[in-house]
């Protein structure tokens, strides 16, 4: 192989280290949760250089927390079966690539949203990151198994982000969807952590199913899908959606108080990983059943 190929090949590897650090799945979900808090903001068409800015923004800053989230945990990282091909514990990318890569993609994230959006969007914006990649990962992680419940406000963040980059302001409506994913976390976490228990252990961060063991972890998942299930409600009590939300958050919330209550009933964590796996389908069907309901009435009323 010439000199020239290998350069391509390792330039090819970093680039993938590199993206590796972002948690794109997450950062997805994140992008996606944000980009319907904006759509929703306005009865009508949003301003799309705004809507693609405050998208691009509020990703690099998830991608940011992400990868100083890699940056803090690398030694028990290369401890946990589930993180040990993580881009630091392997050698692929060196410690100091990692926080540099992490600082400058915070330092775009804030550049981008001051040039395009609002002050109140990068303070908090930057609180956000501040909250996840400091006060939980270095922090709250370590100190208290409801780590997951006071971490999990800046990964509800994103769609009141998306909201106050619209208009400016922080409202009822916008809360309302920070308050769904606030709850919607704890279970969806804790039902990962019951898979990875051990590694947890291992490693001495005090993960519910740690400290508290499997069962009340499980009486935990099933609790907060209630309460979820609940919450969930609240757009449509409130006016601020319609019946085609109401019954795909009613129906949703079914499935997801299923899988929690068969998660209960069965064998250690043998339903662990299917609760998990649901509990990412009901965020995304959620939030687009919300969007469902916003534009389906405007495009109909158009058309008629």
């Amino acid at each position: 192989m010439t000199e020239t190929a290998l350069r391509l090949f390792a330039s090819h590897l970093s680039w993938r280290q590199y993206l590796e650090l972002c948690k794109p799945k997450v950062v997805a979900l994140i992008i996606f949760t944000a980009m319907v808090g904006m759509l929703l903001s306005t009865p009508g068409m949003v301003d799309i250089p705004t809507f693609i800015f405050a998208s691009i923004g509020i990703g690099l800053a998830a991608a940011s927390g992400a990868a100083i989230n890699h940056w803090v945990d690398q030694k028990i990282d290369s401890k946990m079966e589930r993180t040990q091909s993580r881009p630091i514990p392997t050698g692929g990318l060196s410690s100091n690539s990692a926080i540099t890569f992490a600082l400058l993609l915070c330092v775009a994230s804030m550049l981008i949203l001051l040039a395009t959006t609002n002050l109140l969007t990068v303070v908090l914006t930057f609180i956000c990151v501040i909250v996840y990649a400091v006060i939980y990962t270095m922090f709250l992680k370590h100190a208290t198994p409801q780590n997951i419940v006071w971490g999990g406000a800046a990964g509800a963040a994103p769609p009141l982000l998306g909201w106050v980059a619209m208009t400016g302001e922080v409202t009822t409506e916008a809360f309302l969807l920070f308050l769904i994913i606030f709850i919607w976390t704890p279970p969806h976490f804790w039902a990962l952590a019951i898979r990875r228990r051990d590694d947890y252990a291992k490693v001495n961060v005090p993960m519910l199913p740690v400290t508290h063991g499997i069962p009340f972890t499980k009486y935990q998942v099933v609790l907060y899908s209630l309460m979820l299930f609940s919450v969930s409600l609240l757009p449509f009590a409130l006016h601020m959606s319609g019946l085609i939300y109401f019954t795909g958050a009613f129906f949703l919330g079914i499935g997801f108080i299923y899988h929690a209550f068969k998660l209960y009933l069965c064998e250690a964590d043998k339903h662990a990983m299917k609760t998990f796996a649901y509990s990412i389908f009901y965020l995304t069907a959620l939030f687009t059943f919300l969007l469902v309901d916003h534009y389906l009435p405007i495009t109909l009323h158009t058309f008629s």
